[in-house]
């Protein structure tokens, strides 16, 4: 018996693209499902100026598929060297929506990223002063703190002293992991939202590690215990408007996640509707997915929701989802969350 359920078109408020053969490949995959992304400015080398903006996002205009309804809303990767009237000038032009900072180190091409946090509160200021929104990658990198901890160091050691230093920065905490970066929200109300992703809602670090190492489930932040996946699912399905879906669906080739040194990011943007209509099902909470994916983002950004809808279909058999897709130079493998799923978008 078929079921179905329409929502509001959503958006991704945090989205991988990369650039030529692969951005020609994956865009498709999301502008079948969504209509706007906040896009990630972690090329080789990073969109950090007014300028790279401009062409970055001239190159995914190029790539959209003819007659795609989609609007990439476009990021400057933040440095110590990042240039306060350039990024006002691009933030007050409408090309960019937000800026994203990365930890120097962090995940897949941070390198150029803050490691002296100080260096760049002139820029957090005149960004609070101009309402431009401030996207981070919550981890710290030094050697000395478990992987799995880094969310929550990085909360008290960097995200609580530039919260209070700078106290009019707008700032979304993208891609939470743990129960801490939950209960942060929850105590912060002004000024805070948090991004989660597909993955982390639907794992734990069992399903990565438990009888051997899955690649295609590493991604960084890395999957934590199952008592801060049951945190992040309890707050995206509460409808509490800070808490909106942001997939960071990370495309690699398949042969750099299956590497001996694997690729961090989980491709979910095939899916990713499927599989949250799954998890919000088992969490009895159907009815609070369209604020998930399509109003509480919009809401946060200063952004109109969507006009258009999107329907998706549950059926009695589950669902075969293709297993890659094909670039001009290799594949990249669908997230697959290792159990059944009913539902999908009919195309």
């Amino acid at each position: 018996m078929t079921q179905t359920l329409t929502l509001i078109r959503p958006d991704d408020w945090h989205l991988h693209l990369r650039d030529g053969a692969m951005l020609q490949a994956v865009l498709p995959e999301t502008t079948r499902h969504f209509a706007r992304a906040i896009v990630m400015p972690n090329l080789v080398p990073p969109v950090v100026t007014m300028a790279d903006a401009e062409a970055y996002k001239a190159r995914i205009a190029a790539a959209t598929p003819q007659g795609a309804d989609f609007t990439p809303l476009m990021t400057l990767y933040l440095t110590e060297n990042t240039d306060p009237d350039d990024l006002a000038k691009a933030y007050a032009s409408g090309l960019i929506s937000a800026v994203k900072l990365y930890p120097a180190g962090a995940t897949t091409n941070s390198a150029s990223g803050v490691a002296d946090f100080d260096k760049v509160r002139p820029v957090l200021e005149r960004m609070a002063e101009i309402g431009c929104p401030l996207c981070v990658h919550g981890e710290v990198t030094d050697r000395d703190i478990d992987i799995f901890d880094r969310e929550a160091v990085f909360i008290d050691r960097v995200l609580d002293p530039i919260r209070k230093s700078v106290p009019e920065l707008k700032v979304v905490m993208e891609h939470i992991t743990t129960k801490n970066g939950v209960d942060y929200v929850k105590a912060n109300p002004e000024r805070l939202g948090a991004t989660i992703t597909v993955q982390h809602l639907m794992l734990d670090r069992n399903d990565m590690l438990v009888g051997g190492m899955r690649p295609h489930y590493y991604c960084l932040p890395i999957l934590k215990r199952r008592e801060h996946r049951e945190a992040l699912v309890s707050a995206a399905t509460s409808g509490d408007s800070r808490f909106f879906l942001g997939t960071d669906s990370a495309p690699h080739p398949t042969h750099a996640k299956e590497a001996e040194c694997c690729a961090a990011g989980c491709f979910t943007a095939p899916v990713a509707l499927a599989c949250l209509a799954h998890t919000f099902e088992e969490a009895n909470a159907l009815d609070k997915l369209e604020g998930f994916t399509s109003l509480h983002g919009p809401a946060f950004y200063g952004l109109p929701a969507n006009q258009d809808t999107l329907t998706l279909t549950k059926s009695d058999e589950a669902v075969v989802f293709p297993k890659d897709v094909r670039t001009a130079e290799a594949t990249v493998t669908v997230f697959d969350p290792g159990f059944p799923v009913f539902w999908s978008v009919p195309t």
